[in-house]
């Protein structure tokens, strides 16, 4: 009978204590909450009552929605002769797709010549290999391709550029 009054008792003061059971008095309950039932102050500057013609404000132009454009920085090899000679010299690279299989990279890149890419494959520092529809010295032309792989499929949307070291 004892342990039950105890039991009572606890659950009595418990429930005393916690906010759910506690009415609240429509004041702030802390000093960090404000009290949204207060009318906004709102302030004027002396002699602004003054009357002046609207100036012209000229609207800047709408800048395109664009995705950022993720960019990577590796030391990549070229796992073809032919490819090296041709893109060696170029730092920038515009890469569809990352594979851990060289297979897998194969039957893409063939994939994207049915689809009138050109793609190369590089082996990166990481294990994977990146192919790669373009390649560039400049970046701002590197970033112009990936605006129009964006634009002309859409299915490549997650298109980057990887940068050589």
């Amino acid at each position: 009978m004892n342990r039950i009054v105890v039991l009572l008792a606890i659950l009595a003061i418990t429930a005393s204590s916690c906010k759910v059971f506690q009415k609240s008095s429509g004041q702030a309950e802390s000093a960090y909450t404000t009290d949204t039932t207060a009318p906004t102050k709102v302030f004027t500057v002396p002699g602004s009552e003054t009357t002046t013609q609207p100036t012209a404000v000229a609207k800047p132009e709408p800048v395109a929605d664009e995705k950022p454009i993720a960019i990577r920085k590796e030391q990549v090899s070229f796992t073809s002769e032919t490819d090296q000679t041709a893109n060696a010299g170029n730092t920038f690279f515009v890469i569809l797709g990352s594979f851990s299989q060289l297979d897998n990279a194969k039957n893409y890149r063939t994939t994207l010549i049915d689809e009138g890419f050109t793609p190369i494959i590089l082996h990166s520092e990481t294990g994977y290999y990146r192919v790669c529809v373009n390649s560039y010295k400049a970046e701002t032309e590197a970033r112009g391709r990936v605006a129009q792989v964006r634009n002309a499929f859409p299915k490549y949307a997650d298109v980057w550029l990887l940068i050589k070291e």
